[in-house]
């Protein structure tokens, strides 16, 4: 039941990805089809199974990203994958790093004071970034957390909304607080902000200051214009860690603006001591249509 899903949901989504037909009668799975992929279906579902095995509940996007490893001939490192809890979410369930992108980037977090996340919807990035942040509070590595994002629209307009500035700045930093409430619970969170332990702020505030002994993070870098990120960048002081995600293809600047994560990316791509991490669709893990959607997008 865990293996095959909820009506053998599982197996449905290897046939999707594999073109295959696959039936199952009891504990006995029969494929037709090609037989190069039949054989990639035994070594999914083998791999799966030391996961079941080992407690671990495995969704659609695992099988997904199983499937996608198997073809690349990289399954042997999903095992690997599952074995790192990086933290407990508020609930105390596990929080699993779930693609070698994202491994890629925790390693980039834990070695680099400057880290840049591009990559599309879904990747983890800033969930991930405000996952260390938290790890490194409570192990009084740094002193706060300052979340920060551009207040740009996505094609909306929210300066006639209703409220003072923190009302109408509110809804640009929900992703923030969405990443909060997941991992410490929303009580806990609403204690540290209140304390000053954590701070969420537009870009705009992050002006004239040094920000030491701190984790900050810059989320949706890619609607900073080149002038903004500099500011921004300058800011690190002593005993802090900066992490700037963003996707470079959803830069929601007015026509003719240049996305100051672009540039940053240009200028400083050959700087010792700053980590840039590079993730694509295969990292999304969202729902398995996420990816779909990425990838049409990208096609067009």
């Amino acid at each position: 039941m865990t293996l095959f899903g909820p009506g053998d949901a599982h197996l449905k989504v290897i046939e999707d990805k594999l073109d295959l037909t696959i039936v199952t009668r009891g504990g006995e799975v029969a494929v037709s089809g090609d037989p190069k992929k039949a054989e990639l279906v035994q070594e999914v579902l083998q791999e799966l199974l030391k996961l079941v095995k080992k407690g671990i509940v495995i969704s659609e996007r695992d099988v997904v990203y199983a499937v996608q490893m198997a073809e690349e001939g990289l399954l042997d490192a999903l095992d690997e994958l599952y074995k790192e809890e990086i933290a407990m979410n508020a609930k105390g369930k596990p929080i699993r790093i779930k693609t070698i992108g994202q491994r890629r980037y925790v390693e980039a977090m834990k070695k680099h004071d400057l880290v840049f996340a591009i990559g599309p919807a879904g990747t983890g990035k800033t969930f991930l970034a405000v996952v260390m942040a938290v790890t490194a509070l409570k192990k009084g590595l740094i002193k706060r957390i300052v979340l920060t994002r551009p207040a740009v629209e996505a094609g909306e307009n929210l300066g006639f909304l209703p409220g003072d500035l923190k009302e109408k700045v509110d809804p640009y930093l929900r992703p923030l607080y969405d990443a909060l409430h997941e991992i410490l619970g929303v009580e806990h969170t609403l204690r540290l902000i209140e304390r000053g332990t954590i701070e969420i702020a537009p870009l705009a505030y992050m002006r004239g200051r040094t920000l030491e002994e701190a984790y900050v993070i810059l989320d949706e870098a890619q609607n900073t214009t080149p002038e903004q990120m500099k500011m921004f960048l300058t800011r690190l002081g002593f005993g802090s860690k900066m992490i700037i995600t963003g996707d470079i293809t959803q830069v929601d600047l007015p026509k003719g603006k240049v996305s100051g994560l672009a540039v940053a990316c240009e200028k400083l791509a050959n700087i010792n001591g700053i980590a840039f991490v590079w993730l694509d669709r295969l990292d999304v893990v969202r729902h398995p249509l996420v990816q779909k959607i990425i990838q049409a997008y990208e096609e067009q």
